[in-house]
């Protein structure tokens, strides 16, 4: 029997994150939904709001985006009703991750974001693969246009800022 068309995004959505294996952007999986014509953005954020009301994914809010991730109940549910998405969905799925992962996962592993303290702000720049955290940066910063330099020059500079790191931690001289 075939789904109801919402249903369907929702399994395709769920089908999309646990084959990923890392959270992904409402960017990332509106390229997929959007760019194959499956549906619009307006039923695809409520099929997304859908699956986090049901807790079936979490979502964890960045400066920049929203990334999600399929929870324990998310998988329990593809178990069940993931063979009602069609074969050739399936493929245009695990084509579009195959060709994409690295980009998808540098693009949600690269984190930044602030906020107001005392005496400034503090600044927090992380790199994470999966849910692991490689390197995590606490910085003051005494202006708001600082710590959002601070934060647009992570996205460029963290892997050679994490390069680096790992090298003189690991050298012989330090």
């Amino acid at each position: 029997m075939t789904p109801d068309p919402l249903t369907l995004y929702k399994l395709m959505v769920l089908y999309m994150l646990r084959q990923a294996k890392f959270p992904l952007s409402y960017s990332h999986i509106s390229e997929l939904m959007l760019g194959h014509e499956y549906t619009d953005h307006f039923t695809l954020q409520q099929a997304l709001d859908d699956l986090l009301e049901a807790h079936l994914v979490r979502h964890d809010q960045n400066r920049h985006s929203t990334t999600y991730e399929i929870t324990r109940e998310g998988e329990e549910t593809l178990v069940y009703f993931g063979k009602d998405i069609s074969e050739g969905i399936v493929d245009d799925i695990n084509v579009f991750l195959r060709e994409n992962k690295l980009r998808l996962r540098n693009e949600v592993g690269t984190r930044s974001g602030y906020t107001r303290t005392p005496s400034g702000y503090s600044v927090t720049c992380e790199i994470r693969e999966g849910r692991e955290t490689l390197i995590r940066l606490e910085l003051s910063a005494p202006s708001e246009k600082q710590a959002e330099i601070m934060c647009d020059n992570w996205e460029k500079a963290s892997q050679s800022i994490y390069a680096f790191t790992v090298k003189e931690l690991l050298s012989s001289d330090a």
